[in-house]
C-alpha cells in the first residue's frame, strides 16, 4: 500500500489516525461528549424501540436467524449478530427525531453509538475502548460531511446521515476490532461504497428516513468485520477521481477538512442535543416562537399574522406547504413546528401524535404563515442554525432572532439535562442508574448498561 501526502491520500491519513488513537490521547471535553452521546442515544433508542417502524425492522432482522452477539435495546438478552443489532438500534435511535445532530447536517449518535455498542458487546470491550471508538466514529463521520460541503451535498438531495454514517460506524468498529492502518483503510473503503440516503422521504413523510441511520450503522459494522477478515476495500475512498466520495456526492467538496488539525481539533465537541422532537434546522425557530408566545401571551390567536425568515437550505428542506399526513412530515415541517410552539407552547412527542398533526388550529396557523427568504441567514447557515420569527401585535410587528438554538454548543444541554430528557421519554426505566453508568462509562461495562434498559415485569404490564 503506497503512502502519500494528505493532499493526495487523505483516506490513509484518516485510517492511520483511527488505528493509532488511544483513550489517553483524547481531551477530557471530547470524552465527556462521548459519554453524553451514549446516554442521549440510548434514551432515544429505547423510546424508538416502541415505534411501529422499529418493530417492523426488528421482525425482519429476527426472521433471518443469527448468532446471539448483541442486544436490541429494550430486550433482556442478546438475540442478533452485531450488524443486525446496530441496524435495529440505529433505526430506533433515529425513530422520532429526538437524537443528536451536528451542524455538518447529520445525526452522528444514531449511527455511531449503536454500531459501537453492538461491537463492544460482541468483543467484550471495556468502557475506555468504547469511548475511544465513539470519539473516532463521531470525528470521522462529521469530518466526512464537512469535506463534502454539507449544504451543497444536501441541496443535491443527499441525507448526509446515510451518506457519511457508514464511515463513522466503520471507524468506531475498527477501533474495537484493533485494526491496523491498512485494514482500517479497507473498512473505510467498504463503508464509503455503501453510503447512501436520499431526501425523497419528504415527498410523503415515509419511514425511509428512520432507516438511514440504522442502515449506516449496519454498513459500518459489516465493513469493519469484512476488512478484519481480509476483504479489501478502496484505500482512496475519499479522493479517487473516478468514484471517490468527494467527487461523487458534491461539486463543492474539499478534502482539507478530513485531516486539518486531526487529533488536535475534535469536531464532535460541537454536537447538539435536541430539546425538541423534530428536525434540528427548525429548533432556532421554535426558540423564537416560544419567546414570542411568552411576549405576546397565550392562548395564541390563530388569526395573528406570522412571518418567518429562512435560508435557502432550510426553505428547500423544511419550508414546504404543510398538509397533515405522517409524524415525520410534521417533524420536518418548519410551518408545523412553529405552529405547535405558538399554540401548544411545546414541541415534544405528544405534538406529533396522529390527532395533533391534524389539529385544526395548528393546521390553520401553519398554513397562514409567510416564509421570507433572508440572504443574511444564508451567510450564517450551516455554521449557525439561525432563524427568526415575527408576529403582529396590536401595535406593531414583534420579531425574535435566534443565532444558535437551545441544545447547540452555544446554548448547551449538559449531562444533567440529558438525564432529565431520558427520564421524560422513558419513565419506565431506572434513569438515575442508567445515567450513573453512562456518564462514567470508562469504569463500567456495556453489559451493565444494557441490563438496565429492560423494564421490569411490573412495568411491562403497565405499559401494555
Amino acid at each position: 500500500m503506497t503512502e502519500g501526502s494528505s493532499a493526495v491520500r487523505p483516506t490513509l491519513d484518516v485510517a492511520r489516525w483511527i488505528a493509532t488513537l488511544r483513550h489517553e490521547d483524547i481531551p477530557e471535553r471530547s470524552r465527556t461528549v462521548a459519554r453524553c452521546a451514549i446516554l442521549d442515544t440510548l434514551g432515544c433508542g429505547v423510546y424508538g424501540y416502541r415505534t411501529p417502524w422499529a418493530a417492523m425492522l426488528l421482525q425482519w432482522a429476527r426472521a433471518g436467524g443469527s448468532k446471539a452477539e448483541a442486544t436490541v435495546w429494550g430486550d433482556s438478552a442478546a438475540t442478533l449478530r452485531a450488524a443486525d443489532a446496530a441496524l435495529v438500534n440505529g433505526t430506533s435511535s433515529h425513530a422520532f427525531e429526538l437524537d443528536d445532530y451536528h451542524n455538518a447536517k447529520l445525526h452522528p449518535g444514531a449511527v455511531v453509538v449503536p454500531a459501537a455498542m453492538a461491537m463492544a458487546e460482541k468483543t467484550h470491550a471495556d468502557g475506555k475502548r468504547l469511548i475511544t471508538a465513539i470519539v473516532a466514529g463521531y470525528e470521522v463521520m462529521i469530518r466526512t460531511s464537512l469535506a463534502l460541503e454539507p449544504s451543497a451535498a444536501r441541496l443535491r438531495g443527499w441525507h448526509l446521515t446515510g451518506v457519511c454514517g457508514p464511515l463513522g460506524a466503520a471507524a468506531a468498529c475498527a477501533v474495537l476490532l484493533g485494526l491496523d492502518t491498512e485494514h482500517t483503510a479497507w473498512a473505510l473503503g467498504l463503508a464509503g461504497t455503501q453510503g447512501a440516503g436520499l431526501w425523497a422521504f419528504n415527498a410523503d413523510g415515509t419511514m425511509s428516513k428512520r432507516l438511514h441511520a440504522g442502515k449506516a450503522a449496519h454498513s459500518g459494522v459489516l465493513a469493519a468485520e469484512l476488512a478484519a477478515s481480509g476483504y479489501t476495500g478502496p484505500t482512496q475512498i475519499y479522493e479517487f477521481n473516478d468514484g471517490g466520495m468527494l467527487k461523487a456526492f458534491s461539486d463543492a467538496s474539499d478534502p482539507a477538512p478530513l485531516t486539518r488539525d486531526l487529533g488536535r481539533v475534535y469536531h464532535l465537541d460541537t454536537t447538539a442535543i435536541k430539546p425538541y422532537s423534530c428536525c434540528g434546522s427548525t429548533h432556532a425557530y421554535i426558540d423564537a416562537a416560544l419567546a414570542l408566545r411568552r411576549k405576546l401571551g397565550a392562548p395564541w390567536d390563530a388569526a395573528r399574522p406570522v412571518r418567518v425568515g429562512t435560508s435557502k437550505v432550510v426553505d428547500v428542506q423544511c419550508g414546504f406547504d404543510y398538509r397533515p399526513s405522517t409524524a415525520l412530515n410534521a417533524q420536518m415541517s418548519l410551518r408545523y413546528t412553529i405552529a405547535a410552539a405558538l399554540v401548544h407552547g411545546q414541541v415534544l412527542p405528544p405534538q406529533f401524535s396522529d390527532d395533533a398533526i391534524k389539529d385544526g388550529r395548528l393546521v390553520d396557523v401553519a398554513r397562514r404563515m409567510e416564509l421570507v427568504a433572508d440572504p443574511k441567514l444564508d451567510n450564517l447557515y450551516p455554521v449557525h442554525f439561525a432563524g427568526w420569527v415575527a408576529a403582529q401585535s396590536s401595535e406593531d410587528w414583534q420579531r425574535v432572532d435566534i443565532l444558535d438554538p437551545s441544545g447547540s454548543p452555544a446554548v448547551p444541554i449538559d449531562g444533567a439535562g440529558i438525564t432529565e430528557k431520558f427520564r421524560g421519554i422513558n419513565p419506565q426505566l431506572p434513569t438515575d442508574a442508567v445515567a450513573r453508568i453512562a456518564l462514567d462509562m470508562e469504569h463500567h461495562s456495556v453489559a451493565e448498561l444494557l441490563a438496565l434498559l429492560t423494564p421490569s415485569a411490573k412495568e411491562q404490564r403497565r405499559i401494555a
